[in-house]
């Protein structure tokens, strides 16, 4: 697949198969990210794949977080959300979660960290396209949680930027709608 066309063509896949991918294709998706642009070439990048009962164990973080972060709601309320919470991991037969370890060296600009591990996240999704797979971003409040962080072992200043969920698409993709560049571009010349 050409470049152009695998980033036109790339969308987030939400419906995958429960079949499993094969660890080969998990690991050339994971070494994809770590080509992204890295200023002063710290790594800040890290990966976790979850796969099988992994996916279970973030599912209980999940939950916890959700009633401590919902300790207000009636109680029909919140059994509902727990149990959505505790389920979300199930989505997909493997979860890459990709953290973030910034630098201590005075000459790195955090901001860059940041940016390098997008940027992997970025290639990673693309590896995960070309090769045939569906794959899409989460985030949301609980990603940034510290029970997020202690579940997966991350430093004070580190945190998790993206769970990857990762299988065989299981839904057509819509079409993408993008603004005409030339009404978001100033040439400056």
């Amino acid at each position: 697949m050409e470049t152009i066309e695998a980033i036109k063509t790339r969308r987030s896949i939400g419906i995958v198969k429960q079949d499993p991918v094969p660890k080969e294709m998990i690991e050339q998706i994971i070494e994809a990210g770590t080509y992204a642009p890295n200023h002063h070439r710290t790594e800040p990048w890290r990966f976790f794949v979850l796969t099988g009962e992994g996916r279970n164990k973030l599912g209980q973080v999940f939950e916890e977080i959700t009633r401590i972060e919902n300790a207000d709601d009636t109680p029909e309320s919140l059994i509902s959300k727990l149990e959505r919470q505790k389920k979300n991991p199930l989505r997909a037969p493997v979860i890459i979660a990709v953290g973030i370890e910034p630098s201590d060296k005075n000459n790195v600009l955090v901001a860059e960290e940041y940016a390098a591990v997008n940027s992997a996240i970025q290639n990673m999704l693309l590896a995960a396209h070309s090769l045939g797979l569906g794959a899409v971003w989460r985030t949301g409040k609980i990603t940034y949680h510290d029970k997020v962080r202690e579940f997966f072992n991350l430093s004070s200043k580190g945190e998790v930027l993206a769970f990857i969920y990762l299988g065989y698409p299981d839904m057509e993709p819509k079409s993408a709608k993008k603004t005409p560049i030339d009404e978001l571009t100033t040439w400056i010349g």
